[in-house]
């Protein structure tokens, strides 16, 4: 088994250093080398908010609008919480690591996540080349909503209270029509959600993607499970073109198409091991 791991990895690094491109595909499963909590399974999420066991809700439950208008004290609460964990938590080197390999790279590499805490852009990478399906929590909307505005919630800062997980503090409005504002995540059974944002980052991926047409593409996915398949599918949908290769590094569920490379290890393990084999 060991002999197949270090051959999976020997393959990955040959594939990543060959590229002329890179496309780097990330689920939640990236962030908890960061220090970010897992959310896997009811056990996982309760670890990370205690009270909302007592409650019975778990983070499908609370991943749902209908919060901000039932309890927004409740919903802010939670992503009250989520958007201050994500601001004050550094990306772990893997980042670094990963954003060097791109700079490498005659065409570039874009980001597909699923993840809406912004850790690549604080990792440094171009803002224009980062396609977030779910959105970003550090953009707001209206709740109802009343318009297709989408504003940055770099102003937003609520008071948590930590025995409870309700916010404190006063919920930000919709400056247009005064009602409780929301991030702008696209959240379980979500008929709300402003979507242009994201809309025009994947048309942008699109354009790019078809600029790396006849060039040798390496995806590269990290942290990302089948539960919520969004990413898995995104990148063996790329990797299924001509010339591309797809590296999939997942500690539980590493399985690949015939042909690719998985690595079941976390992210920043397997980008530092293939990190040294590329500089041997």
């Amino acid at each position: 088994m060991l002999e197949q791991a270090e051959a999976r990895l020997d393959r990955a690094a040959e594939a990543i250093a060959a590229a002329d491109a890179m496309l780097i595909t990330a689920g939640a499963g990236i962030g908890v080398d960061s220090g970010l909590p897992d959310f896997r399974g009811n056990e996982g999420f309760w670890r990370a908010y205690p009270p909302f066991r007592s409650l019975g809700l778990s983070f499908v439950d609370l991943a749902n609008p209908d919060w901000f208008e039932r309890d927004a004290a409740l919903a802010w609460g939670f992503y009250g919480h989520r958007l201050e964990l994500y601001r004050t938590t550094t990306p772990h080197a893997g980042f670094t690591t990963l954003a060097r390999w791109a700079a490498a790279k005659p065409q570039g590499c874009f980001v597909f996540t699923s993840n809406v805490d912004g850790h690549f852009q604080k990792a440094g990478f171009d803002e224009e080349r980062i396609a977030e399906c779910h959105g970003s929590i550090h953009h707001l909307q209206c709740s109802t909503p009343c318009s297709d505005r989408i504003w940055d919630a770099a102003g937003v800062a609520l008071e948590i209270d930590p025995a409870t997980f309700r916010a404190r503090s006063r919920l930000p409005l919709c400056p247009d029509c005064g009602s409780v504002a929301r991030p702008n995540v696209l959240m379980f059974g979500d008929g709300c959600w402003v979507p242009h944002r994201s809309h025009g980052q994947h048309a942008r991926l699109a354009r790019w993607l078809d600029g790396c047409r006849g060039a040798a593409l390496v995806v590269v996915e990290l942290g990302a499970g089948t539960a919520v398949p969004t990413v898995r599918l995104t990148s063996e949908r790329v990797a299924h073109g001509p010339g591309a290769t797809l590296v999939r590094i997942n500690v539980r569920e590493p399985q690949a198409p015939p042909g690719h490379i998985g690595i079941a290890a976390g992210a920043l393990e397997a980008l530092s091991a293939i990190d040294r084999l590329m500089g041997a």
